[in-house]
């Protein structure tokens, strides 16, 4: 494929998560990789992506700095770690594809049971229910960058303020985007043409953050998580179709 047919599909991609990171908690992210993985290999396209989401989680932080919900974080830290390293240990074994398919059922499912279920009570923090969900999105955004759906899972029906909810999505993926790095090293993912094409992509992240955090201040906190839930099943219906 050519670099005009590579930036065809890299440079939207890299721009919505810049988008996501920057103003709807991820709920755009899930688009980024299966798109990128139209002008890459799947592996290739988790590797040149991990860079990039860890400048999107840097560039964000300012605007969120110290607006996170601490007690969920304490709660989906942990999970996460063991998420990665079970990732880590099982990397050369796993087919993608599947985990890809299974996380776009479940996304889609959360989403369609969301509309069944049409309560406005906001959920308390559920720490058994959390730890296995943030055990999940380590796994899962291991392998293929497909975390959020289950953080959202665990987020979404607390109805946290907006701003205290995108800035806690924030600190959870930095943090595991930055725990990532090295399990990713070691096995051999960052190859110098990967860093490349990350370096070359790069400049585009602060376009897409800036260009989230300026919708974000627009949106009030309903259609906020309308479209964090139609960005959830756009990536969930993503993931199905990308990896059936």
């Amino acid at each position: 494929m050519s670099l005009s047919d590579f930036l065809l599909f890299a440079l939207p991609a890299v721009f919505l998560t810049g988008l996501s990171k920057g103003g709807f908690g991820g709920a755009l992210g899930g688009i980024a990789v299966p798109l990128l993985a139209l002008a890459t290999s799947p592996k290739q396209a988790v590797a040149i992506m991990l860079p990039i989401l860890c400048l999107a989680d840097v560039v964000g932080l300012k605007a969120y700095f110290g607006k996170w919900d601490l007690a969920n974080l304490k709660v989906m830290l942990p999970g996460a770690l063991i998420g990665i390293l079970i990732g880590s240990l099982t990397f050369e074994l796993l087919d993608e594809h599947l985990i890809g398919l299974l996380m776009g059922i479940i996304a889609v499912s959360f989403v369609l049971l969301g509309l069944i279920n049409t309560s406005q009570t906001p959920r308390p923090l559920q720490r058994g229910r959390g730890t296995v969900l943030s055990t999940l999105a380590g796994f899962t955004s291991f392998v293929a960058h497909a975390g959020g759906p289950p953080v959202m899972m665990h987020l979404l029906p607390q109805q946290l303020e907006k701003l205290r909810y995108v800035a806690t999505i924030n600190m959870f993926f930095l943090l595991t985007n930055a725990m990532k790095l090295i399990p990713y090293t070691a096995l051999g993912q960052f190859s110098r043409e990967n860093l490349l094409m990350s370096l070359m992509l790069a400049p585009i992240v602060p376009f897409g953050v800036w260009t989230g955090l300026w919708l974000q201040s627009r949106i009030n906190h309903t259609w906020f998580y309308r479209i964090a839930r139609l960005g959830m099943f756009v990536a969930g219906v993503q993931l199905i179709w990308r990896n059936l």
